[in-house]
């Protein structure tokens, strides 16, 4: 028993400010931390452009350095871990501050080519809510960081746009307070690095972007030695969402294209929510990413797949 006290009064919570941002991953680059098994870090994370206020405009959007997306913190060495392991780590805690995000543009996002015009809109977080300021819509705050990843085997810079082998802008919403992951070491010490983290998302982040806010994320990491793990493993706690009280409104796609499906599935609920909601079709859009579930609903009948698109009654008033 005094062994294990001792090991649990050893460990040490540790502070990274948003000061620098890492918008890549590399193996190569010095750890701003270095820490043990054990250890608890407090993450000030930045918005996943690093670039944008409460304040911020389209113009705003239109104009951002692309090339500091997504603005990481990161990377933390955790001692004794080596290639072959698994990283593992627990989101103890994450805090918004006040206010959030959800944009797209064309040529990106699930439905790249419907819309012709950008748009950009705020979220007022209050608590535990996000206000849509439209309709009086109001979504849970269920938050989860888009990008978790450990540092790649292959040299040099990689951008963080896709997920990899290493995690990285992996965008699973499971990843919320409690959730405990994993990630295959590939280096040595991991280099695990965090970020671009979602007031809420669906599953699919359908138009390209959740609702993303600076936050302060705190996790605990320990190392699990001569792992199996391949890539990205998780548990996360009950229930899976705060909105399962109300019931759900869904639409189906059927074809031999899970990703033409996906698209079709998204178009019927957004024709749904302007015809019952009073929606435009681009806050529709943007509502569809911030909230709305993707799920493949059946795979195995030859020749047509389903696809259906789910939303939680219970965010409408």
């Amino acid at each position: 028993m005094l062994a294990v006290l001792t090991a649990i009064s050893s460990m040490k919570t540790h502070f990274l400010d948003d000061s620098v941002s890492q918008p890549f991953w590399d193996n190569s680059v010095t750890p701003r931390l270095v820490i043990e098994p054990g250890d608890t870090v407090v993450f000030e994370c930045l918005e996943a452009s690093g670039q944008y206020s409460k304040q911020s405009t389209l113009q705003d959007y239109l104009n951002v350095d692309r090339s500091k997306v997504h603005a990481l913190n990161g990377s933390v060495y955790v001692n004794g871990a080596e290639y072959g392991d698994a990283l593992e780590v627990e989101i103890l805690d994450m805090q918004h501050k006040g206010w959030g995000w959800t944009a797209f543009r064309p040529g990106f996002g699930l439905l790249a080519d419907d819309f012709k015009e950008p748009h950009f809109h705020i979220w007022e977080l209050d608590g535990n809510d996000c206000h849509f300021g439209v309709n009086d819509i109001v979504l849970p705050f269920e938050p989860m960081p888009g990008c978790v990843g450990v540092a790649p085997r292959e040299p040099g810079r990689l951008n963080t746009i896709p997920p990899r082998e290493n995690g990285g802008n992996v965008d699973v919403r499971d990843l919320t307070i409690g959730t405990k992951f994993w990630l295959p070491v590939l280096v040595p010490g991991a280099l695990f690095s965090t970020g671009d983290c979602h007031a809420n998302q669906g599953q699919g982040e359908i138009c390209g972007t959740g609702i993303e806010c600076p936050m302060t994320v705190t996790m605990r990491f320990n190392i699990k030695k001569n792992s199996s793990v391949k890539e990205l493993q998780y548990i996360r706690p009950s229930p899976m969402t705060k909105t399962d009280s109300a019931g759900h409104f869904g639409t189906t796609a059927h074809g031999p294209d899970l990703y033409v499906n996906s698209q079709n599935a998204v178009r019927q609920m957004i024709d749904w929510l302007v015809e019952t909601k009073g929606l435009s079709r681009p806050q529709a859009y943007l509502l569809c990413s911030a909230i709305v579930d993707l799920k493949i609903s059946e795979i195995v009948d030859v020749p047509n797949w389903i696809v259906t698109a789910q939303i939680p009654l219970q965010i409408f008033k």
